[in-house]
């Protein structure tokens, strides 16, 4: 199994940390949602910080599993993991290291890591030279956006025990409404995502992630599939 697949598991110890940063938190209730601008179109496109930083790659186990969007995995086929684009949309991925680029179709789910913005296939990591160190900087170009009608979300932890997911939501819900719980299946079992608004383009949702770093939150923004 190719260690560079990976998801942001927040640890029962984060989690304190997490609380602990909500309990110094001002009492008074605001609530995350930012009110929606209509004149404002949803796009697939990227936003600055997701055009150039690290890519990692995922093969076996998953070869024949199901992927988010429903279809079979296939680790020889140039598809890739993002956390926001729609599916089907076509990216082109360069490797900064070398320059070999590949164009990738969004199938996927992920990577859930702070440093990381695509995950690719096996194939397409073989394509740009990146199989052996696992990741690789690189810089990303939307090619063929598809339209999504689906909103975005912030990810603020993912729990393998749904105990801990609502003990998290609780907290939260003191200060942001509305925080869901969402069950998430990975290769590794069922985990319990904790997210936090419902955002109609990248622009809201990255306002209202800095508003959570300001009381001590962090999180991913992610797109809210069904």
């Amino acid at each position: 199994m190719s260690a560079s697949r990976t998801f942001s598991l927040i640890t029962i110890t984060s989690s304190v940390v997490l609380l602990l940063g909500l309990s110094a938190c001002h009492k008074k209730t605001t609530a995350v949602a930012i009110p929606t601008d209509s004149t404002i179109p949803t796009t697939a496109s990227l936003p600055p910080e997701e055009k150039i930083g690290y890519a990692s790659w995922y093969g076996d186990p998953y070869h024949g599993r199901r992927t988010s969007n429903g279809e079979t995995y296939n680790k020889y086929g140039l598809t890739a993991a993002h956390r926001t684009l729609p599916f089907d949309t076509v990216v082109k991925v360069k490797n900064l290291a070398n320059g070999q680029i590949v164009k990738v179709r969004i199938n996927d789910r992920g990577p859930f890591k702070e440093n990381r913005i695509i995950d690719l296939s096996y194939a397409a990591a073989k394509e740009i030279g990146m199989l052996g160190p696992g990741t690789a900087r690189v810089s990303l170009e939307v090619l063929e956006i598809v339209s999504n009608p689906f909103p975005l979300t912030i990810q603020v932890g993912s729990f393998k025990e749904k105990n801990n997911a609502e003990k998290v939501r609780k907290e939260l819900q003191k200060h942001y409404q509305p925080v869901l719980i969402k069950p998430f299946e990975s290769p590794e079992g069922r985990y319990f995502q904790v997210l936090v608004g419902e955002y109609k383009n990248q622009r809201l949702a990255s306002t209202a992630l800095r508003e959570l770093k300001t009381r001590h939150y962090d999180g991913l923004i992610v797109r809210l599939d069904p």
